[in-house]
């Protein structure tokens, strides 16, 4: 019998499946095969568009960055010099332009979506409707009009002369040009006053992840704010007695023509910044909103049975389920607000597109400028790629 079954089994129908059968080997090659033919493309395509700007003289050259840059930037720096920095510089400056209104435009989106996302399901009709239009209205009308009507408003309500300015306590002046308020800047000791605040906050930080531990261990309220403020604000008075006078402040006087001394605010940056927290905080209102409505209604009855009050049981029970949901397409609306800075070209904000156009203007060299520029902005949108990416997966479920 057992030489009957031995007999039967065939051993070419347990053969290995050849190399050229191979779904897996098939699906591999398929991919290398098709990134050759992408590179190769790539490959022929900037090949022959050197070749053809040669044959125009107009060759790619990345040393025009070290030529003088010679246009007035007067955004967010009184050292640049037109005809003596050169493009790199003002390239710089740019930058750091955009980024004060990525930095702004994200935190201010992120604390209004969430306001407003939380609007979106309060049970008072007023706020509701209120809520409900700002994001039908902003989410449904082009960024690029949004720019224009605000621009618009702004310089058309404010004082044409600058002495008939707005004044505000500080003394703040508010006209068409500018936000002039006062420069407040560190001495020599105002070291002494950062390195306590810092000492400050990272013992107030460890008291707190400490009582949170606790109550989870004990049940015990927290009260983390009792724990955390005395450190924080203790060592900050006793930096500001080390550091004597930390800080030096110098009000912005009006001489002539203009405002000199203190620091400012352009209409063109307060234009750009509020409009893109305006617009992006409509889609991340959306985003919250969404998010909240994902939790089980369970969970929120569960935590009114446990006595919780109506904010406590947002805080602590429906937005931490929230943000999981949340976080990834968050990601995507900072990315939108990151790349829509470059709309600063339309209200006249000297960002990094803005002088990335002059500069390719006058150099004649596109490609090269332009190629820098996708690298900047490749660079931006990658590295809030990674934070949204890290704090996605710090918020992940862990299972035991």
């Amino acid at each position: 019998m057992a030489e009957s079954r031995s007999s039967a089994f065939d051993r070419t129908k347990h053969a290995p499946v050849p190399l050229w059968r191979d779904i897996r080997i098939l699906q591999v090659a398929a991919q290398i095969i098709f990134l050759v033919l992408v590179a190769a493309f790539f490959v022929i395509l900037i090949r022959n568009l050197v070749i053809n700007l040669e044959e125009s003289n107009l060759a790619i050259d990345f040393g025009m960055v070290n030529r003088p840059f010679g246009t007035m930037i007067s955004e967010g720096t009184t050292s640049f010099k037109p005809g003596e920095s050169t493009n790199l510089d003002a390239l710089w400056v740019g930058l750091r332009n955009t980024l004060r209104v990525v930095v702004v435009g994200l935190i201010g989106a992120t604390i209004m979506g969430i306001l407003i996302g939380i609007g979106l399901l309060s049970s008072n009709f007023l706020v509701r409707s209120a809520a409900w239009s700002y994001v039908e209205l902003f989410r449904n009308t082009p960024l690029l009009v949004q720019l224009y009507f605000i621009y618009r408003g702004l310089r058309l309500t404010m004082p044409i002369k600058l002495a008939d300015s707005y004044k505000l306590p500080g003394p703040i002046y508010i006209n068409r040009r500018a936000v002039n308020f006062p420069l407040i800047e560190g001495t020599d000791t105002a070291s002494r006053l950062y390195i306590a605040l810092a000492l400050g906050l990272t013992i107030g930080i460890t008291l707190w992840i400490w009582r949170l531990r606790v109550m989870e261990r004990t049940g015990q309220p927290a009260h983390t704010l009792r724990w955390f403020l005395p450190p924080v604000i203790g060592l900050a008075v006793v930096g500001w007695f080390l550091a004597g006078d930390p800080f030096t402040v110098e009000d912005p006087v009006l001489q002539g023509l203009n405002f000199q001394g203190g620091d400012k605010l352009t209409i063109e940056y307060i234009t750009l910044t509020l409009g893109l927290v305006l617009y992006t905080a409509a889609f991340i209102a959306d985003i919250v909103r969404a998010g909240i409505q994902a939790v089980p209604f369970g969970q929120i009855e569960a935590a009114r049975a446990q006595g919780f009050g109506g904010g406590q049981t947002l805080r602590l029970i429906v937005l931490p389920q929230a943000l999981r949901l949340i976080i990834p397409p968050l990601g995507n609306q900072y990315l939108n607000l990151a790349k829509n800075s470059s709309l600063g070209i339309a209200v006249s904000f000297f960002d990094v597109y803005n002088v990335a156009n002059e500069t390719s203007n006058v150099t004649g060299q596109s490609v090269a400028v332009f190629a820098i520029m996708m690298v900047i902005y490749l660079s931006m949108s990658l590295i809030i790629s990674l934070i949204m990416n890290a704090l996605n997966y710090s918020m992940r479920l862990r299972e035991r």
